[in-house]
């Protein structure tokens, strides 16, 4: 499947989920599948297009080879994901001058099991924040 074609599947399976809605209007169930399918497309080695739909303050914070380089380098190590579970959903409205970067934000937090070691939980941290034009979008990804 083309590239573009993938990013335009990724980024309708985020709107489909997310869609143009307030934060308060949007279900816990449905942020925590949005937030697994942008950590299944890290796990895929999709980091690139991913960030490709990222808001245009994240986008303005990395590079995309930057956060490809990072994601890549931060996961490689650790092997392929054998158990994932969420653990926690976090609201936050951020006030800033830059408007790019105000707004309304949806955290989900994972624990993680890697094959490469097995004997440690990870956590990662998927954000999406909420548009002017009321989409949610891919805002980041930590891994910690």
């Amino acid at each position: 499947m083309p590239r573009k074609i993938r990013l335009l599947l990724a980024v309708a399976l985020l709107w489909s989920w997310f869609g143009p809605a307030a934060a308060q209007d949007i279900e816990a169930s449905d942020m925590v599948r949005g937030g697994m399918q942008a950590i299944q497309m890290i796990d895929q080695g999709k980091a690139g297009e991913l960030w490709d739909g990222a808001t245009a303050a994240a986008r303005k914070r990395v590079t995309r080879a930057d956060f490809t380089d990072k994601v890549a380098g931060s996961r490689a190590p650790l092997g392929a994901p054998r158990q994932r579970t969420w653990v926690a959903i976090n609201r936050q409205v951020v006030t800033d001058p830059d408007g790019d970067t105000a707004g309304q934000y949806v955290s989900i937090e994972y624990e993680t099991r890697f094959t490469g070691k097995p004997e440690h939980t990870l956590r990662e941290l998927v954000s999406f924040h909420l548009d002017s034009d009321r989409i949610w979008r891919f805002s980041g990804y930590v891994l910690r």
